[in-house]
This record gives structure tokens, C-alpha cells and sequence, in this order.
């Protein structure tokens, strides 16, 4: 099995730990997908995969729907897409993925994590070349072959496709979301959930004393509530 696999494995109980701030990125999410294409999931590919992402951590119907409804009002702030590079200590890069509708609290907050855990926030480029940005989507297995969708969905894009205790796997470049989704949909294959990650080209190994100081950062900006994802080219176990 390749880097997603074992990317995927190291960060399975990290990444969405607190239900109250799972909700809250899917919240945001559900906002930057209406004001993009419109309320109605049926004509609104980017909603139907967040309607699935809410109801795989368990967000409640009502939630969802409540948030829909938020989002549609014109008097609803828009959220924008920004992205934080830098480096923690001990040279490990580090790639932040943001939501926010406030840019100059959002700048001032990330760049005071980085400085109280002796980072340093660098300029654009300069480490998001380190990371292949990468789309995956989670199917339930039921009747499927891994071995057989691997083969199927080449043509649409799949690099890797694995199973796991919770389904079946496929991991893609980031750009081959629409045609997968798309190529799932029309078979009557169900989505469970999916999304974009960025999988670190090579990893770096440190001692746990020095892991210790990048988690201080890595705390910190996963706390944010401006925060959605945070990346890093540290090596990470699985133990």
C-alpha cells in the first residue's frame, strides 16, 4: 500500500477528534458551498459531498438543514479560502488550511502560533510544492471489489484504492473529484463521505523531545476555529 494509505492511517484519529469542531468545518463548509452553486444539493455537486461529510461524523438532519438555510439568507457573511506556510521547529514544513471571514484576525492569530512556538510563517510557495494536493472519496463496500474499482476508475483518475474496516478507499489527484464523484453517482455507488487532503512528498524523522516542541504548534493551530486542516511533513507513527 502506498503513501495514502499509510498517510491516512497515521492521522485517522487525529483529524476531526472534537464532534463540536467537526461540526463547525462542516458548518463553514455547507456556507462556501451554497454561495458557490446554490442550496439545492441535486444541482450542487460541492453540497451533496458536504451532506455526506456531516453525516458521516454524525451531524444531525437538523443541523444540516438549519445550516442550508443560514447560508441562503444574503444577510450571511461569505467565508474565504486561505492558506498559511511555514515552518515549525526542526525544519518540519507546515501547510495551514483556513476558512475565515475576518482575514486580518485570522493573519494575526496564525502568525502568533508560529512565533510562540518558535516557527516562522513564510511567504507564498514556500513549502506548498513539498505536498501533492489530492481528492479521496469513501464508498461503502458492500458487493465491491477494491481490486476491481481500482481497475474501473484508472480512467477517472484513481491512484490508489484500498479497503478498511469502514469501507473502501480511493485516493485521486485533486483534480479528478468531479469526474469520480460524477462516475460513483452514475453507478448508484454510495458516497460515505469525501474530500481533499495533502499528502507530504517525504517525511521527516525527529527524536520525541523534538516532536514534542512541533505539537505545540500543531495544538495551536488545530484549536483555531478559523482552521480546517493542518498538514506537516513530520514523520508520524502509528502506534
Amino acid at each position: 500500500m502506498g503513501r495514502a494509505f499509510e498517510f491516512r492511517k497515521a492521522r485517522k484519529m487525529k483529524r476531526w477528534s472534537a464532534m463540536s469542531k467537526a461540526f463547525t468545518r462542516i458548518g463553514k463548509d455547507i456556507v462556501m458551498a451554497v454561495k458557490e452553486g446554490g442550496p439545492d444539493p441535486d444541482s450542487n455537486s460541492r453540497l451533496r459531498a458536504v451532506i455526506q461529510n456531516a453525516k458521516a461524523v454524525n451531524m444531525p438532519k437538523d443541523n444540516i438543514e438549519r445550516a442550508i438555510k443560514r447560508a441562503s439568507d444574503k444577510n450571511q457573511g461569505d467565508y474565504k479560502e486561505v492558506i498559511f506556510e511555514g515552518y515549525a521547529p526542526h525544519g518540519i514544513a507546515v501547510l495551514v488550511e483556513t476558512a475565515t471571514d475576518n482575514n486580518t484576525r485570522t493573519v494575526a492569530n496564525v502568525r502568533s502560533y508560529f512565533n510562540k512556538c518558535n516557527g516562522s510563517l513564510g511567504t507564498s510557495g514556500s513549502v506548498v510544492f513539498m505536498f501533492d494536493h489530492t481528492c479521496n472519496f469513501r464508498i461503502n463496500a458492500e458487493g465491491l471489489d477494491p481490486e476491481e474499482i481500482e481497475l474501473e476508475f484508472i480512467d477517472f483518475g484513481a491512484e490508489e484504492v484500498f479497503a478498511d474496516e469502514d469501507g473502501i478507499l480511493i485516493y485521486a489527484p485533486f483534480e479528478s473529484f468531479g469526474a469520480i464523484q460524477s462516475e460513483l453517482e452514475n453507478r448508484g455507488i454510495e458516497i460515505l463521505s469525501s474530500g481533499f487532503e495533502r499528502i507530504p512528498q517525504v517525511t521527516k524523522s525527529i527524536s520525541p523531545e523534538q516532536a514534542e516542541d512541533v505539537e505545540k504548534l500543531l495544538e495551536k493551530l488545530e484549536e483555531d476555529d478559523d482552521v480546517q486542516n493542518v498538514y506537516h511533513t513530520m514523520e508520524e507513527t502509528t502506534e
